[in-house]
């Protein structure tokens, strides 16, 4: 159980400390890893929130996030909440709210820590009453439409099993990103339920729980590619089939010669691409700041019958003093509904700090993204292939 005081946001840190992550030696440091003050919209004056870039809405915050945190106040919600997507805290700046945190993000993690809150890393399905024996009265959730129908039910079943009986879940998206469907299906289950704010194609929903049976969540993808079996948690990047990128990037090195080698798969998504490595005899770290994905390559690696370490981090921040041959990326530009490349450069950042020299820094994209001159601070580049739209860039740490 929370105690009753209230959880403050903490804005700000002594001077000389490090923002975001944890102190390894080779963590990210400048502006990639600072925590700071959102920006927030007209209509949330008095409130506040952190952010830092790879958390959902940065500079600013989410716009479903942002209605909801409208419509809470003024429907004058108190007491504990349990926030299945707390991003950056937001919802703990509401007058008389204490916030139970949950987060699968590492970087929206990140932030919560340094606003004071203590935050649950968990995933849609996952288990709460350890910490919280009694269920709070009110939920909260933004659903992630644009991780698909799949997520979005998980998300739902999980709301769902995490409001009590006559609890009420206030739950908002986006119109365009599937909404009413969802809350037409959470009203089913939840039994009594309306829309009740809209501000352009946002919309929130308040729902009433009657007792009843949580819907089941759905089951995760399984499929075989490049000599392994992947497992995809619903949601995850690449959960049903390879990405057209990745297979060019795993088409073009099939050649490659990784026995022994020291290789990242760095943003891994399900896992595909560090478990090929694996099955080529690499020694093999994977690492995504997305904490489905963690859970999806752990059991693609089980599932293909390889050996690996498997480890939630934003970006590098987690890896401690490891070192690698190879780095191996699909990296990320959405966070949330906007294109964002903050995430992109620093993974290409990481690699300069990650690869021991003579490295190769193996990096796949759409043709448009202008890469190049971030990886020439890792050493001279080479353009592999393009084809179909994307590209295969290498760039050897000098």
């Amino acid at each position: 159980m929370t105690s009753g005081r209230k959880q403050k946001i903490k804005l700000s840190r002594p001077p000389g400390t490090r923002r975001g992550g944890d102190p390894d030696a080779g963590s990210p440091a400048g502006p990639y890893a600072e925590v700071r003050p959102a920006l927030l919209p007209p209509g949330l004056d008095g409130l506040r929130a952190l952010t830092k870039p790879g958390v959902r809405g940065f500079p600013g915050i989410d716009d479903a996030q942002a209605l909801l945190a409208q419509t809470m106040r003024k429907a004058r919600v108190t007491g504990d909440v349990l926030d299945l997507t707390a991003m950056g805290g937001l919802l703990a700046s509401l007058p008389g709210v204490t916030l139970r945190a949950v987060e699968g993000s590492a970087p929206a993690l990140a932030t919560l820590r340094a606003a004071g809150l203590d935050p649950i890393p968990a995933v849609p399905g996952d288990a709460l009453t350890e910490r919280w024996p009694e269920r709070a009265r009110t939920v909260a959730l933004v659903l992630a439409g644009d991780r698909g129908n799949a997520y979005a039910q998980a998300q739902v079943a999980w709301a769902h099993a995490n409001t009590p009986p006559g609890g009420a879940l206030y739950i908002a998206g986006d119109r365009d990103k599937g909404f009413d469907r969802y809350v037409r299906a959470a009203g089913t289950a939840f039994g009594t339920g309306e829309t009740i704010a809209r501000d352009g194609g946002m919309r929130v929903a308040k729902l009433i729980r009657r007792p009843g049976p949580t819907p089941p969540s759905p089951e995760p993808e399984r499929y075989d590619a490049y000599g392994v079996t992947v497992i995809g948690l619903p949601g995850v990047f690449s959960a049903a089939k390879p990405d057209r990128a990745t297979a060019l990037l795993l088409d073009h090195l099939e050649p490659l010669d990784l026995t022994g080698q020291a290789v990242l798969d760095l943003g891994c998504g399900a896992g595909l691409i560090g478990a090929w490595a694996a099955r080529r005899g690499a020694q093999v770290t994977l690492a995504d700041a997305d904490l489905p994905s963690v859970r999806s390559a752990e059991a693609t690696l089980a599932a293909s019958g390889v050996g690996g370490e498997v480890i939630h981090s934003d970006v590098d921040v987690n890896l401690g003093e490891r070192r690698f041959d190879v780095i191996l990326t699909n990296p990320p530009f959405h966070v949330g509904r906007g294109v964002v490349l903050d995430v992109a450069r620093e993974f290409i950042a990481a690699a300069a700090r990650r690869l021991r020299p003579g490295g190769r820094l193996y990096v796949v994209a759409n043709e448009p993204l202008p890469y190049e001159a971030a990886l020439a601070a890792v050493g001279p580049v080479r353009e592999l292939i393009r084809d179909a739209g994307f590209k295969v860039l290498l760039a050897t740490r000098s």
